[in-house]
């Protein structure tokens, strides 16, 4: 096993870069699809009920790959928000 030594300057430049590097190659974009909980806050709502109501009327769009696993499309979410935006006077 080999010891590398580096002078204090020097190491914290290489974890900048190496910090710097991480970030570049991270993925910015949002999942297009979330689960329950995340939909809910972008909602801003409370209720699985409610969520449940917005599903079955066809005002936002889901998946269901599994039984018991619903997926919410983030896009379709935003739509509805700005479908019922107010313009103010």
């Amino acid at each position: 096993m080999q010891v590398v030594c580096l002078q204090e300057e020097a190491f914290y430049a290489l974890f900048d870069k190496v910090v710097e590097h991480m970030e570049s190659k991270r993925d910015n974009k949002p999942a297009k699809w979330i689960d329950a909980e995340e939909a809910m806050l972008l909602l801003n709502i409370k209720s699985t009920t409610t969520l449940q109501k917005l599903r079955d009327e066809g005002k936002i769009r889901f998946s269901q790959p599994q039984r018991k696993i619903i997926l919410y499309d983030r896009d379709s979410i935003n739509e509805y928000i700005e479908k019922h935006v107010r313009e103010t006077f």
